[in-house]
């Protein structure tokens, strides 16, 4: 996300770094590029013009032009902005307390998806959230949140024989009290674009459920005319936020820099991937650091704390520290890995590796670990538990029940050897070997 955004700014804070000292002409020149690295990125106007005269208001002080390190000094105020403008670090992340969220939203922009990822990110909080289908308009969309509601185990509320939207939204909730579940998650109808019929409706189940948190799903993508729609939405509902979607995928991020400054609502979660775990809660200044490529640990940890709990890695410590480290434990942490997320995702969250991610997009096949996985899967138990009996017969029969070659096997046991090694060298406090791990290169 922001590739382009973030390598343009990476780009103008190189040459400001590499300067001892830091004149007016400096910070100015270095201004404009950043005005134009965000219009480029389809930033509105009117925040691009703001955000660049604060900047070098700031940067042409006095503190900062005879600082011993300038250029540290203007990328640092850049962060401030950004986090500023983003929402600022005093806004915190909603609690996610409420009995009812509405997700409202045009069609096309992952309004039906993203209300089982809202579910399944609550239920991992304790809750019991029940999904609502409300799309009387395209059955599709019922069929679509049913379909998807049992893939990650969450109960859907059906239609049955209820008129309206909102006679639908009624019933759900009666259902949510008698069954003890909470929140319900109501995934109303949408258009291909905003009009005054759609405007209506939406607006009847706000006044009739005022207890709601009302969220508005756009596709990041879309860039300026996210913002457009937000605006329509706002008018008509008061919104309570964001949810924006496909932001793995905006490699420009102007939709993300301009909500929080033109409509004035903050954005609670976005969108980073096709998996229904993709759902990650929008902090400012955890943004603005990954835009300016200095990486995000704290999610990043985040997501490994989910994938593992306290006693898994305790136990994987100890298993590889008596040496038995084996392709079982191979296969768990791919799956886990898997779990938590692309891999050029995961390594932009580690400061400093935006690059290696952009290279991981463009020369790592993203199946290469569901491959290994396979492979792994479709050997024997006592093979994955003792990988040295694993001869050439053993080798295609695993090949052929993978769907992959021999050489993709002998691939994956090489590997693994690899790692086994690294591992008993850590536990003997040897260095490594000079090759490392490589990714498998299918």
């Amino acid at each position: 996300m922001f590739d382009n955004l973030t390598d343009k700014l990476q780009s103008v804070f190189k040459k400001l770094t590499g300067k001892g000292r830091l004149s007016p002409q400096d910070v100015a020149t270095a201004c404009r590029e950043v005005r134009l690295a965000l219009l480029e990125a389809d930033v509105n106007f009117h925040v691009v013009k703001d955000f660049v005269a604060h900047v070098q208001e700031k940067a042409t002080g006095k503190e900062v032009l005879e600082s011993v390190t300038p250029g540290q000094q203007v990328i640092k105020i850049v962060h401030d902005e950004l986090v500023a403008l983003l929402g600022g670090e005093s806004e915190t992340q909603p609690e996610g307390t409420a009995d009812i969220y509405m997700l409202v939203g045009l069609q096309g922009g992952g309004k039906t998806t993203t209300s089982a990822k809202l579910g399944l990110s609550l239920q991992k909080k304790g809750r019991k959230p029940l999904l609502a289908a409300t799309d009387l308009r395209r059955p599709a969309a019922i069929e679509q949140l049913a379909t998807i509601g049992s893939q990650v185990g969450l109960p859907v509320f059906e239609p049955h024989g209820e008129k309206t939207s909102l006679e639908v939204a009624q019933a759900a909730l009666k259902h949510s009290r008698a069954e003890s579940l909470s929140p319900v998650i109501i995934d109303t109808q949408g258009r291909a674009h905003v009009d005054e019929e759609l405007m209506g409706e939406l607006a009847e189940m706000r006044a009739a459920l005022p207890a709601a948190d009302v969220l508005l799903v756009l596709d990041a993508m879309t860039g300026q005319e996210a913002v457009k729609v937000a605006q329509a939405f706002e008018n008509s509902l008061d919104l309570s936020g964001f949810i924006l979607t496909k932001l793995d995928g905006d490699a420009r991020g102007g939709a993300a820099l301009s909500l929080r400054a033109v409509v004035g609502k903050p954005i609670w979660f976005v969108g980073t991937g096709e998996k229904p775990e993709a759902l990650e809660p929008f902090l400012a200044e955890r943004m603005a650091s990954r835009i300016l490529g200095m990486g995000d640990v704290l999610t990043l940890v985040e997501k490994a704390e989910e994938a593992i709990s306290e006693e898994e890695a305790r136990a994987l410590e100890e298993k590889v520290r008596r040496h038995r480290f084996d392709l079982n434990d191979l296969l768990e942490q791919c799956q886990r890995i898997s779990k938590m997320g692309s891999l050029d995702h995961l390594v932009s969250l580690i400061p400093g590796m935006g690059g290696l991610g952009q290279q991981l997009e463009e020369g790592f096949d993203q199946k290469a670990l569901a491959r290994m996985t396979a492979i792994i899967q479709s050997m024997t138990p006592r093979e994955r538990s003792e990988p040295d009996i694993i001869k050439g017969s053993h080798r295609r029969r695993i090949a052929k029940g993978s769907g992959s070659r021999v050489e993709d096997v002998n691939f994956v046991l090489a590997q693994f050897k690899q790692i086994r090694q690294m591992l008993a060298g850590l536990t003997e406090k040897k260095p490594f070997g000079k090759k490392g791990f490589t990714l498998p290169q299918w």
